[in-house]
Formats: C-alpha cells, structure tokens, sequence
C-alpha cells in the first residue's frame, strides 16, 4: 500500500480508493483507466444488481468553485477517475442510517489527476473542485434519471467539514437541482418502506 494518504484503504465498506499509472515521455502520456481482467469485480452487494458490469463512460469537467453533490444512487455503482485538476471528494455512507443501525457515516480525501475511486450502492458522493477538473467516471447504469437522488451538501446533521470555496464569493457553484436536494433524513423517510 501507497503512503499516499489519498490511497489508504477506506473504511466505508465497498469504497475502493486507488490511483493509476502515468507511462510518459517527450510524446506526452499514456493512462489505463480500467481493464476487465484487473480483478475488479462488481460485486451485487456493492453495484445492487446480479450481473452488473459498466455500461457508460462520462466526462465531467468544472472549473474551479463548482460542487456537485450530494447525490445517492440505489442501483449504480460509481468508478471515478481523476483526469486532471484536483478535487476534495466527500462520500457519506447512508446504509446505516437508512437501515436504522446509526448515523451516516463521512469519509473525505482530495484526489488529484490519476488518483481513482470505486462508490458503491447507497454511498452518497459529491465534489468541490479545487481548480478546474476533469473528472471521468463508469457507471453500472444507463443515465433514465430514476436514480437521481441526493441530499443537501451542506446538511448540518450530516457534517462534511468542506474546505475552502476557491471562488471570490467564497461560495461553492452549484446546480439547481443541488439547490433543492432536501436534508438527509427528509431523504431517509422518502426511501424508507
């Protein structure tokens, strides 16, 4: 194991932190993102589904200041990849708490270009860009939109201690739909049974 502290094993259960080798020369670079063969295995208790394998590849970019998140995927397994920029990630573990077991519990690193993680099922997840980003990530879902979910980024109940916006309000860049994610236990009571 690495003594990058953004590589440490996790100790969310399912959440993989990893990074991947840059192979470069006068030319430039070259990165493998992912291969089947590599042991990555999609396990159902982590992606939600028997046969799960990914299905779509996306690219995100965001200039510096822009947080996405906090958002919550029953059925969808995350595989992010850090392509340039650098970014603090935040992950909050809703399982105990939808499962009555406890509180959600957070875990944040920063993860710079090449740095990786694996978000399963019922892992809440978001990011600040700390300057501009390029984010790539494979999903075990086609994007229809009945999985969207999230929670508010700042819920005080939930506690992510988020560093410093580089923007000059100071405040995070947010989408609309982040604007009106409700508070985790308002959440929590519209998934619960």
């Amino acid at each position: 194991m690495s003594d990058d502290p953004s590589r440490a094993a996790s100790r969310l259960p399912g959440v993989r932190w990893s990074g991947i080798a840059r192979h470069g020369d006068s030319r430039g670079s070259f990165r493998e993102l992912w291969r089947a063969s590599a042991g990555f295995e999609l396990e159902p208790r982590w992606t939600g589904a028997e046969d799960a394998r990914f299905v779509q590849a996306n690219l995100s970019t965001s200039d510096a200041g822009v947080l996405r998140g906090l958002h919550y995927h029953r059925r969808q397994l995350d595989h992010w990849i850090v392509a340039s920029g650098r970014a603090f990630v935040a992950l909050v573990d809703v399982r105990p708490a939808l499962a009555g077991q406890g509180p959600a519990v957070v875990e944040t690193r920063e993860l710079a270009a090449d740095g990786t993680v694996t978000i399963p099922t019922g892992v809440a997840h978001g990011f600040l860009a700390l300057e501009p980003l390029q984010l790539i990530y494979l999903v075990t879902n086609e994007y229809d939109g009945s999985d969207e979910l999230g929670f508010a980024w700042d819920d005080p109940a939930v506690g992510v201690e988020w560093p410093p916006c580089p923007t000059s309000a100071g405040r995070p860049i947010l989408s609309e739909r982040d604007q009106r994610n409700p508070s985790l236990a308002q959440l929590i009571e519209r998934l619960r049974p």
